[in-house]
């Protein structure tokens, strides 16, 4: 076969037109039964690998310069060091009692976690494997987000029913706003305006405008033949268009769909049994879930807003993440 030198030239440009997310994009899902993280190839949908952790992994976050994973084991009471290439644990940090979820700065080699048991916040520098601070909050503190430019951590406290502002700088908490009952999660939108907090018992997510640090909007879930006590908001992920946010609502079994814009509920969509956390792959045109009961991860196409595929994990997925 010959090819034409202008065939060959339009060949190169399309293969380096392919984003490398698009092919080597894996997912990352905490089983915090089997003490695994199953790692799901985002094309085929399919476990590929598994990769023994310390005993109950929940929360995982990635280093700034995409080298590692990190995975909170809170019954070790550390997090657990992954290295991407080998998908081997490298090494393991101490991270205070009970860690649950944890955040990386995104200016500072800093990994931020959430003491459920001691009511503080632990910042920890992984380069130097060492903790910079502590910084108490209220009781039983969940949730972690920070703000696109880095300036701001914001952590919810299930007990004290509040999400407090941290200033990265001073390491210090200087703000608190109440929010709804058992708060579990908070995202700042994309351009930092707002940040989302779902309460799991309130059954709400509560918009919180970063200009007076108020509470603007109240999200509440209502969904015909559902009983009330199973819709439990709990991890929220937002589309960076502003056009969706998805927020996975527990025992009910169901993600909804919201207007970023509007505030408005959208629809409901039917996944696996007790949906915990989401996440959005690189080009937001697929949203994973992890389904505690079912032991399973539900593949969403957010155009058309329906379940593709049901995916096998370990027993209790609790987080998902998505390669960078």
């Amino acid at each position: 076969m010959i090819t034409r030198p202008g065939a060959l030239c339009c060949l190169l440009v399309a293969l380096l037109l392919v984003p490398p997310a698009a092919l080597a994009e894996r997912v990352f899902v905490s089983n915090e039964k089997d003490n695994t993280i199953s790692v799901i190839d985002a094309e085929s949908m399919e476990v590929t690998d598994t990769i023994r952790v310390g005993r109950r992994p929940r929360s995982m976050a990635f280093s700034n310069n995409g080298e590692w994973l990190f995975v909170a084991v809170g019954d070790d009471e550390a997090i657990d060091i992954i290295d991407l290439e080998t998908l081997e644990v490298i090494a393991r940090q101490s991270s205070g009692p009970d860690p649950e979820v944890i955040r990386v700065d995104p200016n500072r080699p800093y990994i931020y976690v959430s003491n459920e048991d001691d009511n503080i916040v632990t910042v920890i520098d992984y380069e130097r494997r060492s903790r910079v601070a502590t910084v108490p909050v209220g009781v039983e503190p969940e949730g972690l987000a920070i703000s696109p430019d880095g300036k701001w951590i914001v952590n919810t406290t299930e007990t004290s029913n509040m999400a407090h502002f941290i200033d990265a700088e001073s390491l210090d908490a200087v703000h608190h706003v109440l929010v709804d009952a058992r708060p579990r999660h908070a995202v700042f939108t994309h351009d930092g305006a707002e940040v989302w907090v779902s309460a799991e018992i309130g059954a709400t997510v509560s918009v919180i405008d970063m200009d007076d640090l108020a509470v603007t909007h109240t999200i509440r879930f209502d969904i015909q033949g559902v009983p009330r006590e199973t819709v439990q908001a709990v991890g929220v992920e937002l589309t960076s268009d502003g056009r969706y946010a998805f927020v996975a609502l527990g025992p009910s079994n169901r993600v909804a769909v919201v207007d970023q814009q509007s505030y408005e509920v959208l629809d409901y969509i039917l996944v696996g049994q007790r949906v915990w956390h989401l996440a959005l792959n690189s080009d937001e045109t697929r949203l994973f879930t992890t389904n505690g009961v079912s032991g399973d991860v539900t593949v969403i196409d957010v155009d058309a807003l329906r379940p593709l595929r049901s995916i096998p994990v370990g027993r209790f997925p609790w987080g998902v993440v998505v390669s960078p």
